[in-house]
C-alpha cells in the first residue's frame, strides 16, 4: 500500500477483506479455508474507494467489473450493491 495505516484504518482494511470473503464470495468459495486470500488481490482497490469517500454504487460498480471482467463471470447487481453499502456502512462506524 505504502504507508502505514491508523489503527481505524486497519480496522477497516480487515473488515472489508471479511465482507469480500464472506458476503461478495462471487466464486463461492468461502467454505474452503485454503482458498482464504482468493478475494485479497482485490482489497487494496475496494478499500481505497472506500477510504476516498466513494460512494455505494461506485464501490459496487467495481465490485461488478471484477467479477465480469477478472473472473468472466456474470454479476448480480443488486448483490454488489448490498455488499457496496456493508462497506460504507463499516466504514462510516470505524472511521466515521
Amino acid at each position: 500500500m505504502g504507508k502505514k495505516l491508523s489503527p481505524d484504518q486497519l480496522k477497516l482494511y480487515k473488515t472489508i477483506d471479511e465482507i469480500l470473503w464472506t458476503d461478495w464470495d462471487p466464486i463461492e468459495v468461502n467454505d474452503s479455508p485454503e482458498a482464504r486470500d482468493e478475494y485479497q488481490s482485490y482489497l487494496p482497490h475496494i478499500f481505497r474507494l472506500a477510504i476516498e469517500g466513494k460512494d455505494a454504487e461506485r464501490i459496487s460498480a467495481s465490485l461488478i467489473a471484477t467479477i465480469e471482467t477478472n473472473m468472466g463471470l456474470g454479476a448480480n447487481k443488486e448483490h454488489n450493491l448490498n455488499v457496496a453499502k456493508k462497506i460504507i456502512n463499516a466504514k462510516k462506524s470505524i472511521i466515521g
